[in-house]
């Protein structure tokens, strides 16, 4: 089961639970709920989460082309600072979004990945070998394509931009077909993107890195072993995890590593499992409903009920615990990812200042050329071909009701790279004009194979339904 699926079964069981909950509490909290499980059907609805990240961004194109670009400029690049004692750290806004805020988004992806190599498909690796391996396609395609158009050049650096596709951004628009996809096909979509993030991850950590510092990484090293050493001690805590996890972030940002990263590292160290033993759970919970009943005096205050409530909180700790760390890491920050960091790294990131610009050499430069057709073209080429290769010489077969049309689509919308693309870009160029160009290149690219991938599934579709029968 995906994590897309597993949260909507989620959501499912809290409906269920409400429906319960109505019968023994009052209407106030009842609504309350209902009005809880609403929102929490929004939050968990991938399509609405791409569709505001996508609005995001058009609102920052929109805002980089008028009278308030100044304004946002100064702000995005005014200081924050904090100090502990003699020991000070200073950046920008636009730097704070793009190094802590997108760290948290790495903590979001690095949950996913541990969930499918624990419970989903990464946890079989014969099953999960073709998407993998396509998604190895996809990467090495399209980087090949930007080399080919900046050999020789400066910009050669940025071959890793047009690599990475964007998960949340992908799987949004593909669950705009809805019936036309099979589930079968978004489960190897969704393999593909996660292995594609891996490869981007180590990328970004073995290429767009500063000069490493060697205390600072020795530092960061030292804070890996204690996230180590929590692990292994099974403190089944959230807190103490979190609270290392910021020591390393600050760690790496001054060690030249990414520091994003410390959020994939973090993820990789929190518990999969709980601390509660579930095959005691329910005989503890019935024993736990008796001291309860017991307990309950109907002619009491409930503050005055001391033991009742007394049963009722250790209830409420160990079913809080029942719920792994990570998961809970997860369910504390999937909202705040989705919603709020990942639109304000759009807004960020895509302030695409085209007033004075030339458009024709934006057009005939090689970092906007090898990005937009690494993307477009590279990645449909590399996974589809990957994929074809594959079941040709009998290694792998496609899964079950996944077409190869289906294959074609996931290609396509393979080429939308926004976020890790545009932070890729950022670190590929110090020249704000190759910047502007990698942008541009990115922001077209991902609307061509978004728009494209639908396009083509609903062409197919056509195609076949009016296609005479033999």
């Amino acid at each position: 089961m995906s994590n897309t699926e597993q949260r909507t079964e989620n959501t499912e069981v809290r409906r269920t639970s409400a429906r319960r909950m109505s019968i023994i509490a009052e209407p106030a909290v009842v609504n309350r709920i209902s009005r809880r499980n609403a929102i929490d059907e929004i939050t968990s609805n991938g399509t609405i989460a791409a569709a505001v990240m996508v609005m995001a961004a058009i609102l920052a194109v929109m805002v980089a082309n008028s009278p308030f670009y100044e304004v946002v400029h100064e702000v995005l690049e005014a200081k924050l600072s904090i100090g502990i004692g003699s020991f000070t750290m200073g950046m920008t806004i636009e730097a704070f979004v793009n190094d802590f805020l997108m760290a948290v988004f790495f903590l979001l992806v690095g949950i996913e990945l541990k969930y499918e190599m624990t419970v989903g498909q990464l946890r079989y690796p014969r099953q999960a070998a073709l998407p993998m391996l396509a998604a190895v396609g996809g990467v090495a395609v399209p980087a090949l394509i930007y080399v080919l158009f900046n050999m020789g050049l400066p910009t050669m650096g940025g071959w890793a931009i047009p690599i990475a596709t964007d998960i949340a951004f992908a799987l949004g628009v593909m669950s705009l077909l809805g019936d036309r996809v099979a589930p079968e096909t978004k489960v190897f979509f969704q393999t593909l993107a996660i292995a594609d993030d891996i490869l981007a991850i180590v990328v970004l950590a073995l290429f767009y890195g500063q000069s490493p510092s060697i205390s600072w990484c020795a530092a960061s090293l030292g804070v890996i072993l204690i996230l180590a050493l929590l692990n292994k001690s099974k403190v089944y805590s959230a807190k103490p995890y979190v609270f290392v996890g910021l020591l390393l972030w600050v760690c790496m940002y001054n060690s030249g590593i990414h520091a994003t990263l410390a959020g994939v590292i973090l993820a990789f160290f929190l518990p999969a499992r709980s601390d509660v033993r579930l095959t005691r759970l329910r005989d503890w919970l019935a024993s736990k409903a008796r001291d309860l009943d017991d307990t309950y005096d109907d002619k009491t205050h409930v503050l005055g009920q001391h033991d009742f409530t007394h049963a009722a909180v250790s209830v409420e700790r160990v079913m809080h615990h029942v719920t792994p760390p990570l998961e809970r890491v997860e369910n504390n920050i999937s909202v705040l990812v989705n919603f709020v960091i990942l639109p304000l790294f759009a807004f960020t990131n895509a302030q695409v200042r085209l007033v004075g610009v030339d458009l024709l050499s934006i057009l005939a430069n090689p970092v906007s050329q090898g990005a937009f057709l690494g993307a477009v073209l590279g990645k449909p080429v590399g996974i589809v071909a990957v994929t074809l290769l594959l079941v040709k010489i009998g290694f792998a077969k496609l899964p079950n009701n996944v077409s190869w049309s289906q294959i074609i689509a996931v290609g396509i919308m393979g080429g939308m790279g926004f976020t890790m693309s545009i932070l890729i870009s950022g670190l590929a160029f110090s020249d704000p004009n190759q910047v502007l160009a990698a942008k541009c290149a990115i922001l077209a690219g991902s609307v061509v194979a978004g728009v494209g991938g639908l396009v083509f599934v609903h062409a197919h579709d056509a195609l076949t339904s009016n296609k005479p029968r033999s």
